[in-house]
């Protein structure tokens, strides 16, 4: 069994959405779960634990394991993503340039099967852009911030 898939049966099998996986040279692996709720310390440290025995068990090897939510610019990477957060603002990387732009930030609207529609601002009002998910490098939410709500 791959070690992506080890990990995501772990975290989906406690209960919380798998979100992507680093490993770095220096021996790091970084786990980024999620969950509609929130994610709190506590969720970190159960799935740590789960993860850390599991990881011996199949005897692989790093030096330190992180987990944590994936933060407020949160990666989207598959469908389920791209439905579940329509209607938020996401910065959109393509792998090819589209009109020579690679990146373009904008409102996402729900998938039309593997299609990601984008509404972008323009000078002169807002157009939606159509990307396939295979034409996508990266997508990540941009954080919004209320600033009215403080005191």
């Amino acid at each position: 069994m791959q070690l992506s898939e080890l990990v995501k049966n772990s975290v989906t099998g406690l209960g919380y959405e798998f979100v992507d996986l680093e490993r770095s040279r220096r021996g790091i692996l970084r786990v980024f779960i999620d969950h509609p709720a929130g994610i709190s310390i506590n969720d970190c440290q159960k799935v740590t634990r789960q993860l850390q025995r599991e990881l011996t068990v199949e005897n692989i090897e790093y030096q330190r394991l992180e987990v944590s939510s994936p933060g407020l610019d949160r990666p989207l990477k598959n469908r389920a993503d791209f439905l579940r957060f329509a209607g938020n603002k996401a910065m959109v990387i393509l792998k090819h340039p589209l009109d020579h732009k690679k990146s373009f930030c904008g409102i996402l609207h729900a998938p039309n099967g593997d299609i990601i529609s984008l509404e972008v601002q323009e000078k002169d009002g807002s157009i939606m852009l159509d990307f396939n998910l295979a034409d996508l490098d990266r997508v990540r939410l941009v954080p919004q911030v209320d600033f009215r709500s403080r005191k």
